[in-house]
This record gives C-alpha cells, sequence and structure tokens, in this order.
C-alpha cells in the first residue's frame, strides 16, 4: 500500500480519519488565502495583499518542499487547489496531480470584476435610527482590483499550476486555465454581467469532453534536478465522479437515525420525519463573536457577530464559530408564530428601549442579549419596563418594526403580517452547526426547544443524510453531501467567488438549490427559501431515505484511487523506456 503524507495549513484535527489510516500530517503554509469578513464577503484589497506577501517568499517556500520531498523518497504529488505543491514537485523532477474543481488564479482573477459586491440592506442606518437601535458602520466599500495589477500575481499562480502533469476535475468545476488554453483569463469574462452566469461558450466548454480541450505544454523540469527526468506522458484532464464522503449507512436506519437524534438531544417527540423536517444551518469554518453591546464596537458587528481584525491566518477571524452567537441569540426569537394569548394593550413610546441599555456590559445573559444575524443592526427590543421577564423577539424586515411578545401582549400588532419568518410552520427544528455540545450550558440556560446543537466533532454527511433542508454557503464539500444526500440547499450568495458559479451548476444539474438573498437572510426571512427548497426536494428526499447508503461513492472513490497509482505507475515505465 502506498505511504501517504499530507502537509496543509489546516489543522490536524481536520485529517483524523485519514491519519487514523495511516496517513502521516505535516503541517505547512502552503497557500495564500481569500479574506473573508464574513461568510460571503470577500475584501478585495486585503486578498491582494495576502497573495503578494506570499508570493514574496514563494521561492523559499518552494526551495524546503523540494528538499522534503526528496527526504521521504516521494513518487508524485497531489493537490486539492495549492500550487506551490505543484511547483515543489516540478522542482524536485516528481510528477503531480491536480485534484480540484477550481483553481486560485481564476479565483483571484476575478477580483477584477467590475460586479460591485453592495450592501443590500440599504435600509439599515434608517432602520437603526428610527428603532434608536446602535448603528452598524458599513463594511468598507468594494473596489475592483485593476487587472494591471492582478494580471503579474495571477500568471505566478498559473506558472505553478502548470508543472501539474494530471487534472482530475471534480464534478462543478469552473474552467481551469492552466490546463486548457480556452477560456483564458481575465474570468470576469467568463460571466455574462446581466443574467450573472456563465456565458454559453464557458457552458458549452464545462459540458464538452476533456479531449476536445487544447492545452498548455507542461512546464519543464529545471535543469538543476539530477538525473534529469523526461516528461513521459502528455497532459490530460479525467473527469471524476463525485469525490464525497459518505455517512454511515445506520443513519437511514430508525435505530441509526433515533442514535444520531439522540445525541443532538433532540426529543423522540420530533424525530419522526413524518411529523418533523430538520433544517441544518452550516457555514463551515466561519468564526464570530458573540457580545453585548457595550463589549463590542458597532463596526465590528458582522455576520451573526463576527468580528474581524485582520490577523486571522485562514482569512476569518478565529474564535467561536459562527452557530455560537446564531444559537445564543436565537434564544430569545420567536421562530414562526407568536404565542396564543394576545392583548390590545397598546405600547408607549417609552416601551422602546435600545437592546443596549438591557445588556450586562459583563455577562451575556440570555434573556438581554442583542439577536445580531449576519451583518443585520442590533435588534431593538420594545419591552415593558415594569415586567423584565422573559422576551421572544422577531427581527423584522428591512422595512418592518421590531416587535416582541412579552406575557402574552403583542407590540405593533398591526404590523404581524410583516414580521419575518425564520421556518415556514412550526413542523420545523434546526440544528446548528460547528460549536462545542456544552457551549450552550457555560451561564446555565438552554436553547429553544426547537434548536439543537451539533458539537464540533459531528460527522456532517450523518447530519446532511438526516436533513430535510440545508442553510448555508456554496462550498465543494457541502454541496457535494448535499447532492449524495438529495438534501435540498438554500445558499447564501457569494458573488465574488468564481467557484459558486461551477457549484450553482452542479445542483442544478444532480441536486436542489435555491437563493436566499444576503438582505433575507440578515433579516431572518428564511421561510419561503426553506420551502420551496424542500417542496423542490422532497420527493428525491424520500426516495433516498428509502434507499438508504449503496455504497456507491465509496466504490467509485476505490476505483479513483486504482487510477491514480496506475498513472503514477505508467509514468514511471515511460520514464524508464525513455
Amino acid at each position: 500500500m502506498p505511504a501517504v503524507h499530507i502537509v496543509s495549513s489546516a489543522p490536524e484535527h481536520v485529517f483524523a480519519d485519514s491519519i487514523a489510516l495511516g496517513a502521516q500530517y505535516r503541517h505547512a503554509d502552503i497557500d495564500p488565502v481569500v479574506v473573508q469578513p464574513v461568510a460571503y464577503r470577500v475584501d478585495r484589497r486585503k486578498s491582494v495583499d495576502v497573495l503578494r506577501s506570499f508570493l514574496k517568499s514563494k521561492g523559499k517556500k518552494i526551495e524546503e518542499e523540494k528538499v522534503w520531498l526528496e527526504n521521504i523518497c516521494a513518487d508524485c504529488v497531489m493537490s486539492d487547489a495549492a500550487f506551490l505543491g505543484c511547483s515543489a514537485a516540478n522542482a524536485a523532477g516528481l510528477p503531480s496531480i491536480l485534484i480540484t474543481n477550481f483553481s486560485f488564479d481564476s479565483v483571484y482573477s476575478y477580483l477584477s470584476t467590475s460586479f460591485i459586491d453592495q450592501d443590500e440592506s440599504a435600509a439599515t442606518q434608517q432602520n437603526a435610527d428610527m428603532l434608536q437601535a446602535v448603528p452598524i458602520t458599513q463594511m468598507d466599500e468594494d473596489i475592483p482590483i485593476l487587472e494591471d495589477e492582478l494580471a503579474p500575481l495571477v500568471n505566478q499562480i498559473i506558472e505553478g499550476y502548470r508543472c501539474a502533469n494530471l487534472l482530475l476535475r471534480l464534478p462543478g468545476a469552473i474552467p481551469i486555465p492552466s490546463f486548457s488554453i480556452s477560456p483564458s483569463l481575465p474570468s470576469p469574462q467568463w460571466v455574462d454581467p446581466q443574467t450573472k452566469a456563465f456565458r454559453a461558450e464557458v457552458l458549452s466548454h464545462l459540458t464538452s469532453s476533456p479531449l476536445e480541450y487544447h492545452h498548455h505544454p507542461h512546464i519543464p523540469f529545471p535543469l538543476s534536478s539530477y538525473p534529469l527526468p523526461p516528461t513521459p506522458l502528455a497532459r490530460k484532464i479525467i473527469l471524476t465522479p463525485l469525490v464525497v464522503r459518505s455517512p454511515n449507512p445506520e443513519v437511514y436506519t430508525p435505530g441509526g437515525r433515533k442514535e444520531l437524534l439522540d445525541s443532538l438531544g433532540v426529543p423522540a417527540p420530533l424525530q419522526d420525519p413524518a411529523s418533523t423536517k430538520i433544517l441544518l444551518i452550516s457555514f463551515g469554518g466561519q468564526s464570530s463573536v458573540f457580545s453585548p453591546v457595550e463589549k463590542v464596537p458597532s463596526d465590528c458587528l458582522m455576520g451573526l457577530g463576527l468580528s474581524y481584525d485582520g490577523q486571522s491566518r485562514y482569512g476569518l477571524p478565529e474564535g467561536p464559530t459562527h452557530a455560537e452567537a446564531l444559537s445564543t441569540a436565537l434564544t430569545e426569537v420567536s421562530l414562526n408564530t407568536p404565542p396564543k394569548a394576545r392583548s390590545n394593550t397598546t405600547k408607549t413610546d417609552e416601551d422602546v428601549v435600545n437592546l443596549s441599555k438591557a445588556c450586562s456590559p459583563i455577562v451575556v445573559q440570555r434573556q438581554q442579549s442583542q439577536f445580531v444575524v449576519a451583518g443585520a443592526p442590533p435588534a431593538s427590543l420594545l419591552t415593558s419596563p415594569t415586567q423584565p421577564t422573559f422576551v421572544f423577539a422577531d427581527i423584522a424586515t428591512p422595512d418592518a418594526r421590531r416587535s416582541v411578545w412579552l406575557n402574552g401582549d403583542l407590540a405593533n400588532q398591526e404590523e404581524d403580517d410583516m414580521l419575518p419568518q425564520l421556518f415556514p410552520n412550526n413542523s420545523w427544528i434546526a440544528i446548528v452547526c460547528g460549536v462545542s455540545k456544552t457551549w450552550a450550558e457555560a451561564d446555565g440556560e438552554q436553547l429553544p426547544h426547537n434548536f439543537f446543537v451539533a458539537p464540533k466533532e459531528i460527522y456532517m454527511p450523518d447530519v446532511t443524510a438526516v436533513a430535510d433542508v440545508l442553510l448555508g454557503k456554496l462550498g465543494y464539500g457541502t454541496v457535494s453531501e448535499c447532492v449524495d444526500a438529495c438534501t435540498p440547499f438554500v445558499y447564501v450568495p457569494r458573488p465574488l467567488f468564481i467557484e459558486e458559479f461551477g457549484l450553482r451548476l452542479l445542483l442544478q444539474q444532480e441536486g436542489v438549490g435555491v437563493e436566499l438573498s444576503r438582505a433575507s437572510y440578515e433579516s431572518g426571512e428564511w421561510a419561503s427559501a426553506i420551502e420551496e427548497a424542500w417542496q423542490k426536494g422532497r420527493a428525491r428526499k424520500a426516495e433516498k431515505r428509502e434507499e438508504g447508503e449503496t455504497g456507491k461513492r465509496r466504490e467509485e472513490g476505490r476505483v479513483m484511487a486504482e487510477t491514480i497509482v496506475q498513472w503514477i505507475e505508467e509514468w514511471k515505465k515511460a520514464q524508464v523506456a525513455e
């Protein structure tokens, strides 16, 4: 069996399953990052600065990796999008394989697009003033990077990718310009600005056979490599099946489903898929901070309380995940319908209080916390000064007032119809991913009865399999697991990530994808998108649950692994023959 070494800037625990099977892990900073202040926003200028800084040390990093490859007597390098790995393999006289659905030359090139990623919540400040809420300073203006500035940086990335000998192109791919001569960079020209989708010629390229492509030649091995190996095999592209982690077969059985939901604290009456539907909320590795207003400057409140200081290694701030902020906030939220008992009691202006006055400056108490969801302003709650009891709050759309139910009294009842809905109806529960299983108990409080936390170590394919709809951002891992489990995907768009165009196509062809605008996400108007996704995907989801885990993906992965090993052996034989 071939020895496998994993080199990554991601922490070791991410690869725990592979390490358990015998893979060896080594930490190294082998790729730059695209800076994201929140899960679906891109800071163009900071991203380019990070890239430029990384490229300044590129030569040193390549030499370090070259020496390491020689020391372990490597036969081949596989890269899942890191161009530096391909460059290091070339420097060591080794073949390299690129396995990916996108490449970073296209990603950075797209930062020159003239499309402006504007804040959709134009009424944010107006509503904040009206509600006497603490205003939030808008994020930095989105300014395109000039192509003349990007081109020399992107060309260095392309050079790295052109060292690769084989491309294993994953489903949901965009063009890989380091292999195919056309479509060429800059990548903004691939997109129709009117439809905000790939142009017809790009779609034609992606759906045609790679045998029809014209390839860039492989960058020759350096003369310094000794003995100088030839390039015995021509560059080529192989289309792969869906490479995805499979769920455990038991999760599709009644007993396995019960065991998983029991572990998340979901009560037995809420585990029947015939009567209860599950929304899975997952935004990947997004980090966040949740604090009272006095503890967090208003201009740092982005994306579920996300705070960005520009120092994070991975482009997102470190700390608890976004789910912590969401889960804490939702302890106060009426999720779809108000309490049954209502009163016609009229509230006065004195009942309108800024949430910041109700928050403790030291201890976060769920009855006294602000509700910050994905860049929305802090909620201003209408409360009774004489009854500081448990409050249910709804975050309204930008055009609606915030309302709360207090001991059966409805404030602003005339605007009841304008209140946002997170869920289509009360048959839904939510599982929030990415926090410690015990975090909610830290201050002696519990989550609402219909919200549950999945611990950080949860095996996501299992949770995705039991979910009826997933809400998150588009990324290959999450999309592939949704396609495999036939779980409809409600996604908040990331318009400056060109990778997303390919993943949307994959959902159109093999799954269900429904876009939820950032304005709707931030204001809590999720219900209609969730309902649309569920209706579109419910039949196929039911079929998948009946079918269960077939082992198809595992077998496809095994065959692909054999193909890789065979290609390496062919390379060696051809090299000797020459």
